[in-house]
This record gives C-alpha cells, sequence and structure tokens, in this order.
C-alpha cells in the first residue's frame, strides 16, 4: 500500500486533466480531477479508502457510519467504510436538492463522516453536513481524496481529512484567459452549475 497519493499519480492514469473546464461551482479552470479514472482501478480506490480510514484513525475521528455524496464520493465513501468496517450511505439529488433516499436513514446522535472525491468550493459536502444535521446526527468531520479549495481545513470548526492538497487557478467566467484566447470549453461534472 502506498503511503500518499500524488499529483503524478492522478496524472498518469488521466484523471487530472488539462484543457477549459467549467466547475460546477460555475468558475472556470484550466486544470480537472476527474477522480472516477483514478478510482476505477479496484487496487487503487481500495489503497485510496485505506488511507482516508487511517487518516481518521489517526485523528481520533470515531464514526458509525459514512456517508458520501453522489455521485463523487461514491468510490471513495465506499472504500473507507470498507476499510473501517462500518456502513456506508449516499445522498443524491432529487429535484436538484441533495437527499437520503433509497430506505437510507441515520439515527439521532449517530456519529458520521462525510467523504468525497474532491472539494473545491464544498458545497455538496455543506448541502450533505446540513441535511445529516436535520436527521440529528452528529458529523465528526469530513474526508476526501483531493482538497482544492486552497484551505487546510475547509470545513472548519469540522476536521478535515484528505489524501492530497491540489492547488489549480480558478476564474470567474469575465475573467477567464481560455474563454478570452477562445479555448473551447467542457463541463465534465456531475453537479448543475449554480
Amino acid at each position: 500500500m502506498t503511503e500518499s497519493i500524488t499529483l503524478a499519480d492522478l496524472t498518469g492514469c488521466g484523471a487530472h486533466q488539462r484543457g477549459h473546464f467549467l466547475l460546477s461551482s460555475g468558475l472556470h479552470s484550466g486544470d480537472y480531477l476527474q477522480c472516477a479514472l483514478y478510482l476505477a482501478h479496484p487496487r487503487r480506490a481500495a489503497c485510496a479508502g485505506g488511507l482516508l480510514a487511517a487518516s481518521f484513525r489517526a485523528a481520533e475521528i470515531l464514526p458509525d457510519v459514512v456517508v458520501a455524496p453522489a455521485m463523487g464520493g461514491l468510490i471513495i465513501g465506499h472504500e473507507t467504510a470498507r476499510d473501517l468496517d462500518l456502513p456506508f450511505l449516499f445522498t443524491e439529488r432529487a429535484d436538484g436538492k441533495m437527499v437520503l433516499r433509497r430506505g437510507f436513514g441515520l439515527a439521532p446522535g449517530q456519529r458520521v463522516v462525510v467523504v468525497e472525491d474532491v472539494v473545491t468550493t464544498g458545497k455538496s459536502t455543506r448541502e450533505v453536513i446540513a441535511i445529516l444535521g436535520d436527521l440529528g446526527a452528529e458529523v465528526l468531520g469530513v474526508g476526501s481524496l483531493v482538497n482544492r479549495s486552497g484551505q487546510p481545513q475547509p470545513f472548519a470548526p469540522l476536521p478535515s481529512c484528505h489524501l492530497m492538497a491540489a492547488e489549480f487557478p480558478t476564474w470567474a467566467a469575465d475573467e477567464c484567459p481560455l474563454c478570452h484566447e477562445g479555448v473551447p470549453i467542457a463541463k465534465p461534472g456531475s453537479r448543475p452549475i449554480i
């Protein structure tokens, strides 16, 4: 098992992409992390989940259940839960709002961690945290494969564990140099633009 995950690892399997991308936040970037390509190989996914689980243990974050937002958090969340030997639940969008469905439920006071593939603005993760809070769960922390927020603890005061940090420039559409150069734009994420 590797000790960490690097940008070179993501680049090597095609998960780090270069071009012109419209992010779910509405911002533009010349870099995109399609972690599904990294996690598509079961051994890499299991390794990443094990590393994230180890990070939670080292931080003494001891949940009863792992919850992840679909789509990006599904594989890394499942593999983290498997290593922790805990149940795994996921949220998904229904009518544009993140919800728990498929018979999933939480008891008041249940201790939960939220796991995501990439944190940029943290919008999806914050939606999940709010839903869990409304259900009476105790959210202990957040974990991600990649933190690209530019903040070491993007969900403070909740602690965050991530396997790597990546900082890529982002721009509002009217300030995007790639738009000004006429570079075609792609929208690769699964969440609707806000």
